[in-house]
């Protein structure tokens, strides 16, 4: 894991593994293309445009591993068609420059409950986005499947709000989760690497990856 491609940099997850990535000493490039400009910062080439497939178009020279941390709610984007965009064709798109850009190796952050025969529209979505990936053959696909996120964003969602307290007294992969947590366990992911398919790692199992991580203090 030398040179890297990230998407959703400016998210939850996105932006602490972003900050993991920069000082990460194995990483020597890092392409971040995003929808507005990102902070400068060192080692990090932002290709910007609010067509976020533009700003993928923009970066040509070669990766070896890929991180997609892109994902809305279906309020936020506003309308289903927009939610389809955000977490279903920009993440396959994410995982197309990838592949036109040799890496060979791919972590997406999806959602518990991804499931393409879903009844529910988010879930469903979710589980036809990993369906497309898996289909791309990748020789190593990691999909990462978090409960609900704990963490400060620049906009409040207010479902998470009301049921957060209640999420950190669930158990297993029910449980909440720290958005930092996830961008840990992606990273020790990746730093494994290997041609080991696709492994589907659901919330419990990213808490412990977490918890091991040497990143988390």
């Amino acid at each position: 894991m030398e040179r890297v491609l990230i998407t959703g940099a400016t998210g939850l997850v996105g932006g602490h593994l972003l900050r993991l990535l920069m000082a990460e000493p194995g990483v020597s490039a890092i392409y971040a293309p995003t929808r507005r400009p990102l902070q400068s910062a060192e080692g990090v080439i932002n290709p910007h445009d609010p067509q976020l497939s533009d700003a993928l178009a923009q970066v040509t020279e070669p990766v070896d591993t890929v991180f997609c941390c892109l994902g809305t709610t279906r309020r936020e984007a506003g309308s289903k068609e927009a939610f389809v965009l955000a977490d279903y064709t920009l993440v396959v798109d994410t995982a197309l420059t990838g592949q036109r850009l040799g890496a060979r190796q791919l972590l997406v952050v999806s959602s518990m409950g991804a499931n393409a025969h879903s009844p529910f529209f988010y879930n469903r979505v979710k589980g036809e986005m990993e369906a497309a990936l898996i289909a791309q053959q990748w020789p190593s696909l990691t999909l990462a499947r978090p409960s609900m996120l704990l963490g400060e964003r620049e906009k409040k969602r207010a479902n998470e709000s009301l049921l957060a307290p209640l999420f950190r007294l669930l158990p297993g992969n029910w449980k909440s989760i720290a958005a930092q947590d996830v961008a840990r366990a992606l990273l020790a992911a990746a730093r494994s690497g290997g041609n080991r398919g696709v492994e589907i790692i659901e919330s419990a199992q990213l808490r412990a990856m977490a918890a091991q991580s040497p990143f988390a203090k």
